[in-house]
């Protein structure tokens, strides 16, 4: 069976791997897998095939900004899990978990250890 998703592949860019690695480890509870090549250092959010997945990534070009393209990671079945994880982490919550509607769940948008802005959705 083929998937198809509006997204198939992202990328969080990082000046710091380190911090930025450990900062989604705390936020999300998990461990990334990591791939260094000798162009670019990268942790991988999941490996699973038919997933759409990503990588925080710290390579020449890759710069973190708060602004431009809002990707919203999977804040599990309850956003108030990863959210409370977020400042512990070293982030900042620029808007806390809102109600989109009763058929589309919750979201809430954070600025992660380097500087990059991202949204969390969650049906509950």
């Amino acid at each position: 069976m083929t998937h198809t998703y509006p997204v198939s592949w992202f990328e969080i860019p990082a000046t710091d791997f380190d911090r930025a690695v450990k900062f989604y480890s705390r936020v999300f509870d998990r461990e990334f897998p990591v791939n260094i090549t000798e162009n670019a250092k990268m942790a991988f959010f999941t490996d699973k095939p038919m997933e759409v997945s990503g990588v925080i990534i710290e390579e020449d070009g890759a710069e973190p900004s708060p602004k431009g393209v809002l990707i919203y990671l999977n804040g599990g079945d309850n956003l108030n899990v990863p959210l409370s994880r977020v400042e512990v982490a070293g982030g900042t919550i620029v808007q806390p978990k809102t109600l989109i509607s009763v058929q589309l769940g919750y979201y809430a948008i954070f600025i992660d250890s380097e500087g990059n802005r991202l949204g969390l959705h969650s049906m509950g």
